[in-house]
């Protein structure tokens, strides 16, 4: 395994542990839909959405998990329990562990397989560009969080 997939492998394998605890200290299933002003994304879907980000592009792309996503359920689900939002995030980490830990280093300097821009772009910065898009999102969740327990 190389030094970067090891360190992306770190990365991510980090935010999605600290996801979880910010997930696990909301006060109510309810707080984590709940929305205002021009928070228009509760921390419920941002979960729903990094998850399924992680699982489609590390998992089915690079991985071959088979995991079918669903970007627009990412968004619409509303009401899921913490529990659920746990166990989602629990499969997450487990594919992007097996797809990062069985990943061929050369792959890094190819052609990420799946247009997700309109540049094509390397492997390798493909994976530190979903490292950074957890991170935002989860500073995003983290915020959503401490201002609710502000009120």
């Amino acid at each position: 395994m190389s030094l970067l997939i090891q360190t992306v492998q770190k990365l991510l394998d980090r935010d999605l542990a600290v996801l979880e605890k910010e997930i696990s200290f909301y006060a109510t299933d309810a707080d984590l839909w709940k929305i205002a002003g021009d928070i228009k994304n509760p921390a419920g879907n941002l979960c729903l959405h990094l998850c399924g980000n992680l699982q489609y592009y590390i998992g089915a792309v690079l991985g071959n998990s088979g995991y079918v996503r669903n970007r627009d359920a990412e968004f619409s689900t509303k009401g899921l329990s913490k529990e659920q939002l746990l166990n989602e995030i629990a499969k997450t980490r487990k594919a992007v562990a097996a797809a990062l830990e069985n990943l061929n280093p050369t792959v890094l300097e190819t052609i990420y397989p799946v247009e997700v821009f309109k540049d094509p772009m390397t492997t390798g910065y493909f994976l530190i560009h979903l490292s950074a898009h957890l991170g935002y999102h989860l500073g995003q969740i983290n915020y959503h969080r401490r201002l609710l327990q502000t009120h």
